[in-house]
């Protein structure tokens, strides 16, 4: 059985650490920032340039990366039309797909419930957090100042936000978007781990071989 679990999350829910912590017990792969690596070699393009549109829209910045960005293979491309937001979007999507069909795995954000939502073995997760929370986490565990938490918290927001909502015209964050949303911080780490577990054994018992 091939289970896809897609994992949206917010800065400072501790969703990357949760999220790891779930692959692990569940013995499915893991994907985040090594998904960016697979497109960038799959595309014969700089793993930086995906770097800059991690979890961005198409913007000013992302045009301007590719009027003369060198590619892995030292190829250097003008602005045209393979270039832009929207292509390296459907590069990125076709890696993820690629991954769906690989066997069960996890994989964070990029809009990845969006991507593989007709997969009948799709189960779309999102984790938050209060405010106040997130910014608790980012404190200790960023070594930030109440100030820079705030300010990272509210830019992580919006720029995932502007992100999912401009390739998906859905909602960020949205209930009606997920299979299940958890408050990360009502439970211990482990606890949320082992309700996920638990969470996902009861539906995979729902999906086909």
């Amino acid at each position: 059985m091939k289970t896809v679990i897609t994992l949206g999350r917010q800065l400072g829910s501790n969703g990357k650490l949760i999220g790891q912590a779930l692959a692990e017990k569940l013995g499915y792969k893991f994907y985040d920032k090594d998904l960016i690596a697979r497109v960038a070699k799959e595309s014969g393009l700089s793993e930086n340039l995906f770097d800059e549109m991690n979890e961005k829209p198409t913007s000013s910045l992302l045009y301007s990366l590719v009027m003369g960005v060198q590619s892995s293979k030292g190829l250097y491309y003008q602005y045209n039309d393979m270039l832009n937001g929207d292509s390296l979007f459907r590069l990125q999507a076709d890696v993820i797909k690629s991954i769906a069909e690989e066997g069960p795995c996890i994989i964070v954000g990029r809009c990845a419930d969006y991507i593989l939502r007709n997969n009948p073995n799709l189960i779309k997760l999102f984790l938050y957090a209060s405010p106040e929370e997130r910014v608790k986490t980012l404190m200790a565990r960023d070594n930030m100042t109440e100030k820079e938490a705030r300010s990272a918290v509210n830019k992580a927001d919006k720029r995932r936000s502007n992100y999912y909502n401009f390739y998906t015209n859905n909602s960020w964050g949205n209930v009606n978007n997920y299979h299940l949303c958890l408050d990360t911080a009502s439970l211990t780490q482990d606890e949320c781990v082992d309700f996920l577990y638990s969470y996902v054994k009861e539906r995979e018992k729902s999906f086909n071989d």
